[in-house]
């Protein structure tokens, strides 16, 4: 498992100042994100996108996954088809420019339920629309990561399992956040129930008792079981942080990193 940082907690950090920092702090792998107000951003044309596979290449660093999104990232699980509309075309942008990279993953954060309408209609509407896309990822060699995030659906390993196999395509899977289902599950369940469907894993940690998340290896989650578990069902791809914190913060988080893979 090769370790990585997000431009997700980067910010506006241009994407030679991201090769250098993960040069610097011993990352192998970056997750880069496409959006506006940055140097890399979803209108950006192939041969611009392609320079950016190059630079990545050229500093030896791989580029693990994408994230784009246009300034109308819309909802896709919003009972409203205009916003669901925008977060397709978003998502399709997203794939693109992953094909263009040579990247075989990217990360869906599907937007956040709404009190309006029901939970199976928010279901179907989602299933639909990635069975849609799901040739698209094909054509673009680059699986969709549907994540666990905090945004009130999909909330069980048993439910993401069911949600995933219900698409039915092997270019649908699930970008695991080892810490997003700590307040109320353990990753271990997450790992052990939905196996090779995982596509990608962000790791973070979490304190149970603070109701927070902490610094890798400062929280509750049980690392050993965690590295064992995927090891088990055979992941080898990159396990990419979500961590703030200045470039001293970045590099010892990648050392805490080795100390996790290393388990």
């Amino acid at each position: 498992m090769k370790i990585g940082v997000t431009q997700i907690i980067l910010g506006t950090m241009s994407l030679d100042d991201t090769l250098n920092l993960c040069q610097d702090a011993g990352y192998e792998t970056v997750e880069l994100t496409f959006r506006d107000g940055k140097d890399l951003n979803a209108d950006m044309s192939t041969s611009e996108i392609e320079r950016v596979g190059e630079k990545c290449s050229e500093a030896g660093i791989e580029i693990g996954s994408v994230i784009a999104s246009y300034a109308d990232r819309g909802n896709l699980l919003s009972p409203d088809a205009t916003e669901r509309e925008s977060g397709i075309k978003s998502l399709v942008r997203n794939l693109e420019i992953a094909g263009i990279l040579g990247v075989g993953g990217i990360l869906l954060h599907p937007g956040q339920l709404t009190v309006s309408g029901t939970y199976q209609s928010v279901w179907d509407n989602l299933i639909g629309i990635l069975k849609e896309v799901a040739p698209i990822a094909a054509r673009n060699t680059a699986a969709v990561g549907l994540e666990n995030v905090w945004n009130k659906f999909l909330l069980s390993p048993k439910e993401m399992r069911e949600f995933v196999d219900e698409v039915g395509s092997e270019w649908v899977g699930v970008y695991l956040d080892t810490a997003n289902m700590m307040a109320y599950g353990y990753p271990e369940h997450w790992i052990r129930e939905l196996g090779t469907r995982i596509r990608r894993v962000h790791f973070k940690d979490f304190d149970r008792q603070a109701h927070q998340f902490v610094n890798l290896l400062d929280g509750d989650t049980d690392w050993h079981t965690v590295v064992h578990e995927l090891r088990a069902i055979g992941y080898d791809g990159p396990v990419i942080h979500e961590i703030g914190g200045d470039h001293a913060a970045q590099v010892d988080l990648a050392e805490r990193m080795r100390k996790i893979v290393a388990m």
